[in-house]
């Protein structure tokens, strides 16, 4: 039976390369996208989305507004990260999206929540859930229905930092930093999640080469996708040179949690820290450390070649 996807964006570059993936994996259907802040605010998520989605020949696909701020926030996000663009899409523009978002941008993600839950219900163990920005809107759900959300089948998110350093301060990474407190509430929560972070995406690098051949598909999805990323690539170059290129953070989560032999992971019990000079870290909850049962596994090594390799495939195939 083919799964059933929901992905989490906060739809900048990556997240574009992950929505491109995930609609050419023959292993998933892609049910909807629920949206949150991080990469950009939340209702430029939802453009970028819907605009996306209608590049990649899939208008139908729902979108449905999520979280416009972290937990502990009194105000929408308004941040455009630079590594992403003036729009999120490196400065691409994209063609207006004709198809409406559903629901309202609100604090409490109570669209998202919703949809979320009500998929969780139906599929069950069916379901895969990859959030891929801040887990603010999983938190939500969590605080809504933890049993319903313990049904899903697998939930992937891509964030932290256990082995390496952070990408915002030394101990954080950037969906994490965005809403320690969200993240929090996950991983000490009951409810078994898979942490694809800094760890195995800095391993996993795009091939300048492949832009070029996206470009040479002469359609419109690969001559925009080509532009989308090189302006990615350019900004990993000149600020991250020591890499080679752009890090495939958001499709590595996806591909992994369609194909969990792609990585490898640790069992552990994990908190984050949300206060201190450490604020943001994902760290082993000491208090946990001797738990048998570990509701974390988190990602420390992939297979970096194969990835690489089927996201090439994958992505001309979405882009052809």
């Amino acid at each position: 039976m083919t799964k059933k996807l929901i992905l989490d964006l906060d739809a900048g570059i990556d997240d574009a390369m992950a929505l491109a993936y995930a609609l050419a994996s023959p292993e998933v259907e892609l049910i909807g996208i629920t949206t949150v802040f991080g990469n950009v605010p939340c209702a430029q998520s939802m453009t970028n989305c819907r605009a996306l989605l209608e590049l990649l020949g899939a208008p139908d696909v729902p979108v449905v507004a999520g979280a416009d701020r972290a937990l502990a926030a009194t105000e929408p996000y308004t941040t455009m990260v630079d590594v992403h663009g003036a729009n999120g899409l490196g400065g691409v523009k994209l063609p207006a999206p004709r198809t409406a978002a559903e629901g309202v941008l609100d604090a409490c993600a109570t669209a998202a929540v919703s949809f979320l839950l009500d998929a969780a219900r139906r599929y069950g163990e069916n379901l895969i859930y990859v959030p891929t920005g801040p887990l603010t809107n999983l938190a939500r759900a969590l605080a809504l229905d933890a049993q319903a959300v313990a049904r899903i089948g697998a939930i992937t998110f891509m964030g932290g930092a256990l082995t390496v350093p952070g990408n915002v301060t030394p101990g954080a990474e950037a969906n994490i930093a965005n809403d320690p407190e969200a993240a929090d509430a996950v991983v000490r929560s009951s409810v078994p999640v898979t942490m694809v972070g800094l760890d195995v995406t800095h391993q996993t690098i795009l091939p300048a080469a492949e832009i070029e051949r996206w470009r040479a598909l002469g359609t419109p999805a690969g001559e925009a996708f080509a532009a989308i990323v090189g302006y990615y690539s350019q900004f990993y170059l000149t600020h991250q040179g020591h890499l080679g290129g752009c890090a495939l953070h958001d499709p590595l989560a996806v591909a992994a949690a369609i194909d969990t032999t792609l990585i490898g992971t640790l069992g552990i019990n994990l908190k984050v820290d949300v206060a201190g000079p450490f604020r943001g870290r994902t760290v082993g909850d000491a208090a946990r450390l001797r738990d048998v049962c570990k509701t974390a596994q988190v990602a420390l090594t992939v297979d970096a070649p194969r990835f690489v390799a089927r996201f090439c495939e994958r992505l001309t195939c979405a882009l052809a």
